[in-house]
């Protein structure tokens, strides 16, 4: 069973795309809200039974109806509104993050955790620190939502199909992640033979700040996240051992210890298998060390 803890737009389009993706046959939704998580449950069921999709969608306000799954996502929080940062998040979300945590430890201790709520890496960070879980065992999906939105806008600066491209994005996410243009690709390509420095530097610019344009138009970002979590899960339920880059704890990594930020990392069965390494620039570290010193300083500020 995988469940995804917090129905709102966001958990309920992870629920979506997890169920599409037929990667468990039980998907429990749990919410404190009464009644929104069964409402949720019975409209995806309704689509599913369409579909002929034999993927059980169940709604609950009950903890302890987690019992065995194997994956729990935790998309529980306050969402940003329209002028707020991720970090404006901080307080509001620690205490909720907590208390979700010791839940899991109470009614699912030997699963994995996809924390989702922002601010993403200093919440990953909260969830590994109170569950007490190996760090494998806790992955954020932070900067796999801001791969998508980077490849979207290579796509649009290259005009090349979206399957071509290969790209990463590290860091925070947030307005300090590290979009590596140097590490992407069109078929093979590289990037920075393909485009100038300056529409480099403009994809970058543009990647960081897209979330807080998506959510003044529409108040939300919804599709792109749900997405990026079953991405995430699908590595897991198909030991895929795929690179996608994940908030985790780092030991020396890098050259940073206690924090949790955004490395590519081998994800299969048993989680986070392998963070890689990369042979980072002087300008990439540097760029790196920005990221690492915004989380540093949320982390200090955190209850925990």
């Amino acid at each position: 069973m995988i469940t995804i803890i917090g129905s709102g737009k966001v958990g309920a389009a992870a629920a979506l795309f997890t169920a599409l993706k037929k990667l468990d046959d039980q998907i429990l939704l749990l919410d404190i809200v009464k009644d929104l998580p069964q409402g949720e449950a019975m409209d995806l069921n309704h689509m599913l039974s369409e579909k002929g999709i034999d993927v059980e969608v169940r709604g609950s306000n009950d903890y302890s109806e987690m019992k065995d799954s194997k994956i729990v996502v935790v998309v529980a929080g306050s969402g940003r509104k329209p002028g707020m940062t991720r970090m404006d998040l901080l307080k509001i979300n620690t205490g909720i993050v907590k208390d979700v945590v010791e839940n899991i430890k109470k009614h699912a201790k030997d699963s994995m955790i996809i924390p989702v709520t922002n601010p993403l890496d200093p919440m990953a960070h909260v969830a590994y620190k109170v569950s007490g879980f190996k760090r494998n065992r806790i992955f954020g999906m932070g900067n796999m939502l801001d791969l998508s939105r980077f490849i979207q806008f290579i796509h649009e600066a290259t005009r090349h199909s979206r399957s071509s491209i290969r790209a990463l994005v590290i860091g925070e996410h947030g307005e300090t992640m590290l979009p590596l243009t140097r590490f992407s690709s069109v078929s093979g390509i590289p990037l920075t033979s393909l485009l100038t420095k300056d529409k480099l530097d403009a994809l970058v610019e543009d990647t960081r700040q897209v979330a807080a344009k998506v959510i003044e138009q529409k108040g939300a970002t919804i599709h792109a996240p749900g997405n990026a979590i079953s991405t995430i899960i699908e590595a897991v339920v198909r030991d895929q051992k795929k690179v996608i880059p994940v908030a985790t704890a780092l030991d020396g990594e890098y050259g940073f210890s206690d924090i949790t930020m955004g490395v590519p990392a081998v994800i299969g069965k048993n989680g986070v298998e392998k963070i890689i390494e990369l042979e980072l620039n002087d300008e990439e570290k540097n760029s790196l060390q920005k990221s690492a010193d915004s989380v540093k300083n949320a982390i200090s500020n955190l209850n925990i």
